[in-house]
């Protein structure tokens, strides 16, 4: 019989329960003051093979304590260990933890309430190592294009403020006549070099705008629609929220959860607006009696194989398998089109940097020619 998850948009767990809508939003600190998913990765690996070997939670902390490189993880570490041994249950040292999510809450709860804490450490370990792997494969695809857009945006700011500038006194002692594109560069260049501090504030005032409705419904949803609808990047973003929904729910399955506080639990833990608002429809759908692919299809994020696969789950009753072969899948596709976003971008990037600084030098030697015939 699955263990039952009450949905706490109605009901609470315990007098102590929590919102679940800020799910995941403490695991990144700019500063490295949070556990990080790199240190779960290998902190719940080393835990699932101390418990497999038989030692007790309390021996298992204090071990995995010892051998913590910083201070603050020792602590960290320290304060668990107290709270267990004064009565505390894991799950709940968890929840009362601001550097874990609510999905580890739940899934550790699941552990202990079915006896398989140690395979949920597991779960929870692989869950972390694939979430690592797909930031990885991301950076490594933007890595590289960030750097030759930033580099092409100093050397083209230094060149607007520098080196224009420095034509510009030539042409207008010799009175030479200026075609139009070497005025309109020059215009340019006086716009930034007169505004250069009001650009800056204005962008910095931009992107703390961001920042602080970021959270914002109103603004997930535009952000996801326009993010769903790029070209090209609009499937890659949906493939990327799909490989970590997939995975989330191919754990909690494993666990007997049922399906729909399952669903609900994912919709707070992804934090993406049209799979959430997707996965809200397929909830109502569920409860309403509707089969799990039949919900499915009723939301455009999901696409067609996934449903199909998840019509043979129903049909065969193999959930787990079906949605691990998914995320499988999704994490192949995902980790090839950053590879060709990479290869796409790179060259692309370089093409629009050099046709700029081309204009640019183009602009200014024109009237160059016309400088010579006047001096000859």
């Amino acid at each position: 019989m699955g263990i039952k998850i009450t949905d706490t948009k109605k009901q609470k767990i315990s007098e102590d329960s929590f919102d679940i809508s800020e799910i995941l939003t403490r695991e990144i600190s700019l500063f490295g003051n949070a556990f990080s998913n790199k240190k779960k990765e290998q902190w719940y690996a080393e835990l699932n093979i101390l418990l497999k070997s038989g030692i007790d939670l309390k021996s298992g902390l204090e071990l995995l304590s010892e051998t913590q490189k910083k201070a603050k993880d020792r602590d960290l570490m320290a304060t668990m260990l107290s709270q267990l041994v004064a009565g505390s249950s894991f799950s709940e040292i968890i929840k009362k933890n601001s550097n874990f999510s609510d999905y580890e809450y739940y899934a550790i709860q699941i552990g202990e309430q079915t006896g398989q804490l140690a395979q949920i450490t597991l779960e929870l370990s692989d869950f972390y190592k694939r979430k690592n792997d797909l930031k990885r494969e991301i950076v490594s695809a933007l890595t590289y294009p960030i750097i030759v857009l930033c580099t092409a945006l100093i050397v083209i700011f230094f060149m607007l403020r520098y080196v224009v500038p420095m034509f510009v006194d030539i042409f207008k002692q010799n009175k030479v006549d200026l075609p139009d594109i070497t005025e309109g560069i020059i215009n340019f260049s006086n716009f930034v070099s007169d505004n250069g501090w009001v650009l800056l504030i204005f962008l910095l005032t931009v992107i703390g705008s961001i920042i602080l409705v970021s959270k914002k419904p109103w603004f997930r949803k535009i952000l996801g629609s326009i993010q769903i609808k790029l070209p090209i990047l609009g499937n890659y973003f949906r493939k990327i929220y799909m490989a970590q929904f997939t995975q989330a729910l191919s754990l909690l399955t494993s666990a007997k959860v049922p399906m729909v506080d399952s669903i609900n639990l994912v919709k707070n833990m992804i934090n993406f607006y049209p799979l959430q608002e997707g996965l809200r429809k397929t909830n109502t759908a569920v409860i309403a009696g509707d089969k799990l692919s039949v919900a499915f299809a009723k939301s455009p994020v999901f696409d067609k194989k996934m449903i199909a696969m998840v019509r043979v789950a129903e049909e065969t009753n193999q959930t787990e398998f079906i949605f691990q072969k998914l995320n499988e899948q999704y994490n192949q596709q995902v980790k090839h089109q950053s590879q060709v976003i990479s290869n796409v971008l790179n060259p692309l990037l370089t093409i629009i940097v050099g046709i700029i600084v081309g204009v640019i030098l183009i602009a200014m030697y024109l009237p160059m020619f016309r400088l010579s015939s006047v001096i000859g």
